[in-house]
């Protein structure tokens, strides 16, 4: 953040953030109705899968529980990304030229445009995540002592980098690649195979959304530390460092885009 301070952002983000909820909050309506939108979508998902559990006892080795633990850990990791909504906007200023007014502002301009939108319908998905969570540990009789939080704690945190990252990373395509909408739109949708184990995929899909689009680590490698502890693999001890890197090594990324954009030309 160059020569100004934490605090000194962390002033500015929250006057920011205040006046885009002050706008928000001017069309409760609108909120209210999101807000039911996500938890009917939610429900009609978990009810998904307990109509895939009356047919099948487990799916490759996971029982009914322990995969509404992967879904409420998904649905609270992927919570803090509403922070870094405006990255589906980018594509837009980009185009239209208007991202050029955020390259004279005195600030990070990664923080800058980011701060702008917080969408705060992600409040719903994140207390239905932590119910979902929380009824699934007392069903896997998992009891939430000190060490089980931090675990916990540390695996969210891991998760929520490596969703946010994967998502700065498809909204900078927009600097080089002109199609760049269906790129957003399709790394956004593979978020849903975030709630499923990796096992069940074959090789090939294993490989993809360990290394190429990580989706793996927005749930399922940083949840064994919790429910699968005697099944703990490498990446799930390094992924919190990986994790890090990721989200730095995107943010390099936006901010290559960033800084080499010069309007629309016209």
């Amino acid at each position: 953040m160059g020569k100004r301070g934490f605090i000194y952002y962390l002033k500015i983000y929250k006057k920011i953030v205040l006046q885009d909820l002050h706008s928000k909050m001017s069309y409760r309506a609108d909120f209210i109705i999101s807000i039911i939108a996500m938890l009917i979508t939610n429900i009609t998902q978990l009810l998904t899968f307990w109509v895939i559990f009356q047919k099948f006892p487990s799916i490759k080795g996971w029982n009914y529980h322990e995969m509404i633990f992967l879904y409420g850990f998904s649905l609270v990791a992927i919570t803090p990304e509403c922070f870094f909504d405006n990255n589906w906007k980018l594509r837009a200023y980009v185009y239209s030229g208007d991202f050029i007014k955020y390259c004279f502002r005195p600030l990070n301009l990664f923080f800058y445009y980011i701060s702008e939108v917080v969408d705060v319908k992600g409040v719903g998905q994140l207390f239905f995540g932590i119910g979902a969570l929380a009824y699934s540990m007392s069903k896997l009789h998992i009891t939430l002592t000190f060490v089980v939080f931090i675990r916990l704690l540390i695996a969210l945190i891991t998760s929520s980098l490596f969703m946010i990252a994967i998502m700065n990373t498809a909204a900078a395509s927009c600097f080089w690649v002109l199609n760049s909408g269906y790129i957003m739109t399709l790394v956004y949708k593979f978020k849903d195979y975030a709630r499923y184990p990796i096992t069940i995929f074959n090789s090939f899909f294993r490989l993809i959304f360990t290394f190429v689009i990580p989706i793996a680590f927005v749930a399922y490698y940083p949840s064994l530390l919790i429910i699968r502890q005697n099944y703990i693999s490498v990446l799930t001890w390094i992924s919190p460092v990986m994790a890090v890197f990721y989200f730095y090594l995107s943010y390099k990324i936006w901010m290559k885009g960033a800084l080499s954009y010069d309007g629309t030309g016209s």
